[in-house]
């Protein structure tokens, strides 16, 4: 896990994961995953106490500036009295609060693509993917394993959806790497990792491995 700073939040750090979030959000928009005020992202800002800087929600995400984010707790929560939007964060923070906490994410991302809905439709159990090259760019072998991208029950209250996160979550060892992503049914996909940019690559690789998936079915 990266380490990060654990001192009080400075709003200097507030604009520049302001400005990293909406420029992931625009990028994200403009591929169609993020229509209109669909989905969310999050960077982890300190984790003692856990604090997320989260987009803001009701907000075009292809539109976002470096105001447009909400600080929230380790269940999210908006922390009253941070710096930040005072608009209210999705309510699926509380499951970006959850991620981070159990998986160690730096960053989380949340997207509407169409491949991750309709893979989580198709195999509710989990959708297995071994033998193809991609593989590597989640950090496990191209050849001679299979990893599982879980899925898990769509709902409102995002602790039952954490509580199924959690049931499904396969931690790293010290010879095996998680798995970065979430499959959340008739909904979409969540990725992450130890920063913004690793998170972007989890999330394009697995919606191209679940895109080989289908077309392989």
């Amino acid at each position: 896990m990266t380490e990060f700073n654990t001192r009080p939040i400075a709003l200097e750090t507030l604009d520049r994961a302001g400005a990293a979030l909406a420029a992931e959000s625009a990028r994200f928009a403009a591929r169609g995953w993020m229509p209109g005020t669909a989905g969310n992202l999050s960077l982890l800002l300190r984790t003692d106490p856990l604090r997320l800087a989260v987009t803001a929600s009701g907000l075009d995400k292809g539109e976002l500036t470096s105001g447009d984010i909400v600080v929230v707790d380790g269940h999210g929560a908006r922390v009253h009295g941070e710096a930040g939007s005072h608009a209210n964060p999705s309510a699926e923070a509380g499951l970006h609060a959850r991620i981070a906490r159990v998986a160690g994410a730096g960053a989380i991302i949340h997207v509407h693509a169409v491949a991750a809905v309709t893979a989580a439709h198709v195999w509710p159990g989990g959708v297995a993917l071994h033998d193809l090259e991609m593989l590597k760019g989640l950090g496990h072998s191209a050849h001679g394993e299979q990893i599982v991208i879980p899925v898990v029950p769509n709902g409102q209250d995002m602790t039952l959806v954490g509580d199924a996160f959690e049931a499904v979550y396969r931690p790293a060892t010290q010879d095996v790497r998680d798995v970065p992503a979430l499959l959340v049914a008739d909904h979409g996909i969540y990725a992450w990792g130890k920063d913004l940019r690793e998170a972007r690559w989890h999330l394009e690789i697995t919606e191209a491995l679940l895109q080989i998936a289908l077309a392989r079915r």
